[in-house]
């Protein structure tokens, strides 16, 4: 199960007139200009930039490391969602860009593997950035042949928000941690005209909140087989199917929510249109002052016989990392230049206390303008936690598990047809 990418004659082919034709326009700049002929000008290809949680910080950061490096010029390439399709048609042109900001997800997973980006364990060791890396985060963003895809950076919780007015107003006195709780403060919500849990069943929120349902009975390695392979027939898979199915036909989602998406998910809570939502560090912090000062964070209800001792959440260190092309092998004295900076702890705190990010890096700076993502670091023997799917999934099962997501969330639809979706959403991988 490979993505199409691995194709090596694809990566390897020249820069023919096919080629270049195929490639896209790149935030006001052809992606062929990536790679830039100036030997002292560093191409960055990142997601942030424009809106992307972090941007201000992080073109800040770039205006103090051209100046603290006099005659060394930094040239962003942004781009969204679309970033790895963009990556992946310049390096077909050998016009990649020098280094890669981006998550490890999708198409990003088969990069190393077919020599899209290099593998930068032997940097990280030479310039002696390895202890600045939490061992967790060094362990997610390497491969099965010790191969480490990037220089880890961005993390995130992923915790569950509670706003604990609405819950007042609504009668329910706790914080529900089983699904009978849960279910029956959905009703009390309802009959007060609250959307229970809001959730962008149409989109990557809807999928990681399903894969965490799905865990409530599956241990780790149990979890791992089913993601990677697309077995979700075992007794621990399929109750945890009838878990999330139960819920879902009780109430517990917001209405139509096989349409939503993220943005309407945050909107809807940070509007106090709905009371419940499961939400990563970013979207934490992005919550207005005025309903973070009502609201919890936990973990996702358990049910009966769930495979954890506490309410769930998911915590992963593969957010946002700094690969390194093979075109910025070419530059790799800017290369070490930049990444110093940017692990240096004054930049790293930066982004925590500006922005509200968490980190895959070592640091005792906590986010006090950003109160729900430091009440998120905080949680720790009050949850469980379960895998974020992303590493194991593969490529091509990606956009298809979106589908099955929509589905799944299709009020009405039983347990044995979801099942069918996801494990149909790995047929063509």
């Amino acid at each position: 199960m490979r993505s199409s990418l691995t194709r090596r004659d694809l990566l390897a082919a020249g820069t023919g007139l096919a080629a270049a034709a195929a490639l896209p326009a790149l935030s006001g700049c052809s992606a062929l200009a990536a790679a830039d002929s100036d030997p002292d000008t560093l191409v960055v290809h990142t997601q942030l930039g424009t809106t992307a949680p972090g941007s201000p910080t992080y073109l800040a950061a770039v205006d103090r490391f051209q100046k603290e490096n006099p005659g060394l010029k930094v040239k962003n390439l942004v781009n969204g969602d679309d970033l790895g399709q963009v990556y992946e048609t310049s390096r077909l042109a050998r016009k990649e860009a020098d280094v890669v900001m981006v998550n490890l997800y999708d198409k990003t997973l088969a990069w190393t593997d077919v020599d899209a980006t290099v593998d930068v364990l032997p940097y990280l060791e030479d310039w002696g950035l390895r202890e600045r890396v939490l061992p967790a985060a060094l362990s997610a963003w390497t491969d099965d042949r010790g191969r480490l895809r990037a220089f880890p950076y961005f993390a995130t919780n992923w915790p569950v928000a509670y706003n604990r007015a609405l819950l007042d107003r609504a009668g329910v006195d706790e914080i529900p941690t089983t699904g009978d709780a849960l279910i029956a403060a959905a009703r009390k919500l309802r009959a007060k005209g609250i959307a229970p849990v809001t959730v962008g069943g149409n989109d990557w929120t809807g999928q990681k909140l399903l894969a965490q349902i799905i865990q409530t009975f599956l241990s780790p390695e149990e979890a791992r087989h089913a993601y990677s392979t697309g077995d979700f027939g075992s007794r621990g898979a399929r109750e945890g199917i009838e878990y999330f199915t139960t819920l879902r036909d009780a109430g517990v989602f917001a209405d139509k929510a096989q349409g939503l998406t993220s943005d309407s998910m945050t909107t809807q809570y940070n509007t106090r249109s709905a009371a419940i939502e499961s939400a990563m560090s970013s979207a934490l912090a992005k919550v207005p002052p005025e309903v973070a000062r009502h609201t919890e964070v936990g973990g996702w209800p358990l049910a009966e016989g769930a495979a954890h001792a506490r309410p769930t959440v998911i915590r992963a260190f593969t957010l946002i990392g700094f690969w390194i092309s093979p075109n910025g092998v070419r530059k790799i004295g800017h290369v070490e230049k930049f990444l110093r900076f940017m692990y240096r702890p004054d930049t790293v705190s930066r982004f925590i206390t500006e922005s509200g990010r968490d980190m895959a890096l070592r640091t005792d700076t906590i986010s006090t303008d950003f109160p729900l993502v430091a009440a998120a670091q905080r949680l720790g023997s009050e949850v469980s936690e379960v895998l974020l799917p992303d590493v194991y999934v593969p490529p091509a099962a990606t956009q298809p598990l979106i589908t099955a997501t929509s589905t799944s969330f299709t009020r009405g639809t039983g347990a044995a047809k979801v099942r069918a979706a996801l494990e149909s959403a790995y047929r063509s991988a």
